[in-house]
């Protein structure tokens, strides 16, 4: 059992008052870091000051570039429905904080969390005094991940599935020592400080894989498929690999004003095939990321987890993950999601084409069915490239900015990218209340209005519809 060192206790904080010590550290969710500013040594150093709670955590590791959170989200969920008390550790939140660190499904409670900070924040404190002049002290997110490896501790978690927040080598969670390494994709995001070629993104995720333990790959581009495949030699961990061990068929789902089917997979292993499954999560990729969770569910079967096939049916059918392609209003339909690179708008506009068919008319004829987006996104990502993918798609744009980030980009400059690759209009609307409200005037009930582009978007509009 860890135990943190002792220093003077310090009076208990309040939820507020933690939370305002939490959101006064450095947050490079809303400024991006510099590749001299991503280092394990302050987590390390923290962690060893609150008796390395992660140390005593079984713990299952997921990076990549897109579908990380929900391979992860899939992955909890069947263990829960297994019967193990299960961590999950995602990152960023739609609407709350605790969300982030959930047990169970059930985010830590304001009291817990402001307790744990309670003792927290001396030792960030101290460690703050010792930095040179200039320096960065224990940032948002380094304290996010204790806490979170603390609350998993405390609650005596089974197994915790922790997701990466940026990267994987020298992300804040990769001081562990996991029981399976997770790399779901990779494509080109967070360039500045990752790379701008897939080999090289590709070796800082595969930065989580650790000596003697699996790791699964749901890596399909053959540079960066090399580099994951030499370090999984080099640190000597048996690898997995999407399309030559893992392999999926999946059926789309359709989702109309009156009516939802969802989709179905098959997956097959070079250990078994498996029965066909209801699967939660619209889209091809999801069924990619559900493979994936398949065979990590096979490994851990073979370190003496018991998982049944029912539990992994259940798991992937009923994952609660939002934002992922979520209907959340019908007449207009309206779709939420948090795509936000080129890839995950790829499989938006797929998705969309696939499962969300065209209005029929009462004579069985297809009528109308408008498309309308609301969109903003941070100005880190490939703003244009992402743009020019929406544009032929959607017959009005309603651009705006979200109001919890510094990041995001002015909704003036959305417009004038899209009408370089669109004859369509756009509106820029100063805040997503009013895109939304604009959208809603201008949908008719047989339209669909699209929600993405970002994280921080969808966590402001989602709370519109209840």
């Amino acid at each position: 059992m860890y135990q943190s060192v002792p220093l003077a206790e310090s009076r208990p904080m309040t939820y507020e008052e933690a939370i305002q010590f939490w959101f006064g550290r450095v947050n490079y969710e809303h400024r991006s870091p510099g590749p001299s500013d991503l280092k394990l040594d302050r987590m390390h150093a923290l962690l060893e000051r609150l008796g390395n709670p992660h140390q005593t955590l079984r713990i299952i590791h997921v990076a990549g570039s897109k579908g990380k959170g929900s391979t992860s989200a899939m992955l909890a969920a069947i263990l829960r429905q297994a019967g193990y008390r299960t961590g999950l550790f995602t990152s960023p939140h739609l609407s709350a904080i605790e969300e982030r660190i959930q047990v169970d499904g059930s985010p830590i409670s304001r009291n817990e969390l402001a307790a744990i900070m309670t003792e927290v924040r001396p030792f960030v404190e101290e460690m703050d005094q010792r930095q040179p002049a200039g320096a960065i002290g224990v940032t948002f997110f380094e304290i996010a991940t204790a806490v979170g490896f603390l609350h998993f501790a405390r609650r005596r978690t089974e197994a915790v599935v922790l997701e990466v927040g940026l990267g994987g080598r020298f992300d804040s969670t990769n001081v562990c020592r996991p029981a399976l390494a997770i790399i779901t994709s990779i494509s080109h995001d967070h360039t500045e400080q990752l790379g701008n070629t897939l080999a090289s993104i590709a070796f800082e995720k595969a930065g989580i894989v650790k000596r003697g333990r699996p790791t699964l790959s749901g890596a399909r581009d053959p540079e960066a498929r090399a580099v994951i495949q030499r370090i999984c030699r080099e640190r000597a961990s048996p690898l997995r690999e999407l399309d030559v061990d893992i392999h999926y068929n999946h059926l789309p789902g359709e989702i109309t004003a009156e009516t939802t089917r969802l989709p179905r997979v098959r997956i097959t292993t070079s250990r078994r095939p498996w029965p066909e499954m209801e699967l939660g999560l619209l889209g091809e990729h999801q069924a990619a990321n559900a493979a994936l969770a398949v065979a990590a569910v096979e490994e851990l079967r073979q370190q003496g987890m018991h998982i049944g096939d029912a539990a992994v049916a259940n798991g992937v059918a009923h994952v609660d993950w939002p934002a992922r392609l979520e209907v959340v209003s019908r007449r207009p339909l309206v779709v939420l999601d948090c795509a936000h690179n080129i890839a995950s708008i790829e499989a938006l506009n797929d998705t969309l084409r696939q499962s969300f068919p065209p209005a029929a008319g009462t004579n069985g004829n297809v009528h109308g069915g408008r498309r309308l987006l609301i969109f903003a996104c941070s100005n880190d990502k490939d703003v244009a490239g992402i743009v020019q993918l929406l544009a032929p798609h959607f017959a009005h744009a309603f651009m705006t900015r979200y109001t919890k980030s510094r990041r995001g980009v002015p909704p003036e400059q959305l417009v004038e990218l899209w009408r370089r690759s669109s004859d369509h209009p756009a509106t820029a609307c100063a805040t997503p209340a009013e895109a939304w409200q604009a959208a809603r005037a201008a949908a008719q009930p047989h339209d669909l209005i699209c929600i993405t582009g970002s994280v921080y978007l969808a966590g402001e509009l989602r709370a519109a519809f209840g």
